[in-house]
């Protein structure tokens, strides 16, 4: 989603003096656009799985819909006729800003979520670029709209694109710019598209189809950089993408068009480009075992800004959607950006930063790390679509609420006719608390979790494995007997898996208040508490499990002897703790 807060400098405005030395002429553009920049920071993840990548020759998309404001629900589009004349309002995803109207489609598909019933998938990550392109007036399709009309109105990755461009050059676009993955059960693709600003209606944007057996990602910064021209099966493109860039003087007229780089003349990379966006691409590759990967490090780090990454990988082994769900829980552990281990993981080594993401000690700037797993992520999901099943039953949108590292995926057929209450719209708002919402239980274990990292998340992620490996058998059968059915009665199918899916995501968001009760009961105080295994103990065993060492000693010699207790108090603690005769003390002792 379109991102609420963080200085500019995060990344709508580029600040690379690598792109500036390239195309002068966008220095003025750019500090002119310094003056009326909205607050900007990154959000939301994707990757993106070719059949080939994959174990099973499904394809998978990922989305991390990270947004401070965004409430975590499964959104439901019923298939629907519309007789003609019939107009659709449309509004602005982000801000819910009623926009305007256009023609509605003769027919709509059935959408559950971002996954539509011809198992089409799109997602996207917002980047910005040239702060001149971010507005237009009068436009009536912004990025969100644009997704859920595309998915009503297309059957393959391919038409989505065209009738993207189509859209937004009919009804012109009315959002910066955004990276999209499409996705159907044979392609998946990457499309960078931008606005064209004030006085121009519509968009601009390159499509690039991801190799088979490749894998490829995107988060917060454009990637498609050079493109052929004459390849239409991998690569489609909107035909002024250049000679618009040259009539806004980003691209210099007497440059090579082959030459063109979408993202160094729309979006420029940037330090933070780099370090908090591509750093995520990164970790995805680094995880699928891409060779050379640590060459890129000086890159994500955001020390070497032209040394930039390929668009697309090849995986060291054939992914599951098991580890596709995995990958998307990153936090850059064991590498160089690995962030547990600083005092701002705290005492448990919590793999979270508050934001704001910069921040200032005197005059200079800082940046926390972005990893992919983030708390601030209203909805997630892990699309997976087979192509040797009947489309309804082939698309799995694998759903979950909340931080990606801490949520479970649960299984949705993209043909099921209506959502869990527990994780429909209706089920709550981002400022009406409820324990019948799937998003408020979710949030309640994580951020419980948050207090004490790495005492209380080993379970959660115990229960996540549980959960998760539980519902990969479950659909297993399911597809089986469902495809069955399918072949004899399809709208019969289309409730068995309806009543499958609505009732393993209100089941979960059950048990999962039951797991938050225990958790609590276990944690609560920083105390660890378990069943006495003695029937007659009323009491349970409780431990303490403290401070870390490391964590002490940071308080030593912070602190110097402002906690030290002298040797002979200390002696006298010690003797007492062991067998004293006044009982008073003893209790005191105890309740310390």
């Amino acid at each position: 989603p379109t991102p609420l807060a963080s200085p500019p400098s995060v990344k709508r405005i580029r600040e690379s003096t690598f792109a500036m030395a390239r195309h002068p002429s966008r220095l003025l553009l750019l500090v002119v656009g310094l003056l009326a920049i909205t607050p900007f920071c990154h959000a939301c993840t994707n990757f993106l799985v070719t059949k080939g990548a994959s174990a099973d020759g499904s394809t998978h998309i990922t989305y991390a819909a990270d947004s401070h404001v965004l409430y975590g629900a499964l959104y439901h589009y019923p298939a629907a006729d519309h007789p003609p004349g019939t107009m659709r309002d449309v509004f602005d995803w982000d801000t819910g800003k009623y926009l305007g109207q256009i023609p509605e489609a003769e027919h709509t598909y059935n959408v559950v979520g971002n996954m539509n019933e011809h198992a089409l998938s799109i997602a996207e990550t917002t980047y910005g670029g040239v702060e001149e392109l971010s507005h237009q007036t009068g436009a009536l399709i912004d990025y969100g709209s644009l997704i859920y009309i595309t998915l009503q109105r297309a059957k393959t990755a391919r038409e989505a694109i065209h009738l993207m461009g189509d859209l937004t050059s009919t009804y012109g676009y009315a959002s910066v710019g955004e990276s999209f993955s499409i996705g159907d059960p044979n392609e998946v693709w990457v499309v960078d598209f931008i606005g064209k600003g004030e006085g121009v209606k519509g968009a601009v944007w390159v499509a690039r189809r991801v190799p088979d057996g490749y894998v490829s990602a995107h988060a917060n910064q454009a990637r498609i950089q050079t493109f052929p021209r004459d390849d239409p099966d991998n690569c489609l493109y909107a035909p002024d993408v250049v000679d618009f860039a040259r009539s806004k003087g980003l691209y210099p007229h007497e440059s090579p068009e082959d030459q063109f780089s979408f993202s160094d003349v729309y979006d420029p990379v940037t330090f933070l480009g780099a370090r908090a966006c591509e750093s995520r691409a990164w970790a995805f590759f680094r995880d699928a075992g891409a060779e050379g990967m640590d060459d890129y490090l000086e890159y994500v780090k955001g020390h070497d800004l032209t040394k930039r990454m390929p668009l697309w990988v090849r995986p060291s082994h054939k992914l599951t959607v098991n580890d596709t769900m995995n990958y998307m829980r990153n936090h850059f552990e064991d590498t160089w950006l690995d962030f547990r281990s600083d005092v701002g993981a705290q005492a448990f080594n919590m793999p979270y930063r508050w934001r704001p993401l910069e921040w200032k000690v005197g005059t200079k700037s800082y940046a926390n790390e972005r990893s992919t797993g983030t708390q601030q992520t209203g909805w997630c999901f892990v699309a997976q679509m087979r192509s040797w099943l009947p489309a309804p039953i082939g698309g799995l949108l694998w759903f979950g609420v909340d931080d990606t590292a801490s949520t479970v995926f649960a299984p949705m057929y993209c043909g099921m006719k209506r959502v869990p209450d527990t994780h429909a719209e209706t089920s709550g708002d981002m400022m009406t608390f409820s324990f019948d919402s799937a998003f408020w239980v979710f949030n309640m274990v994580t951020n419980f979790a948050y207090s004490r990292y790495n005492l209380v998340h080993p379970e959660v992620a115990t229960a996540i494995a549980q959960h998760e490996t539980k519902y990969f058998t479950e659909t297993e059968s399911m597809d089986r007997h469902a495809a069955e059915v399918f072949a004899k009665d399809p709208d019969m199918a289309l409730d068995m898996v309806t009543a499958y899916s609505v009732s393993t995501g209100e089941q979960l968001t059950k048990e999962w208040l039951e797991f938050w009760k225990y958790l609590f009961t276990k944690y609560m105080d920083g105390n660890v508490k378990v069943k006495n295994p003695d029937p007659k103990e009323r009491n349970p065993v409780v431990t303490w499990p403290g401070y870390p060492s490391e964590w002490l000693t940071r308080i030593v010699e912070e602190t110097g002897d402002h906690y030290e207790i002298p040797a002979a108090k200390k002696k006298h603690l010690a003797a007492a703790h062991a067998g004293a005769p006044d009982r008073k003390l003893k209790l005191v002792l105890k309740g310390l």
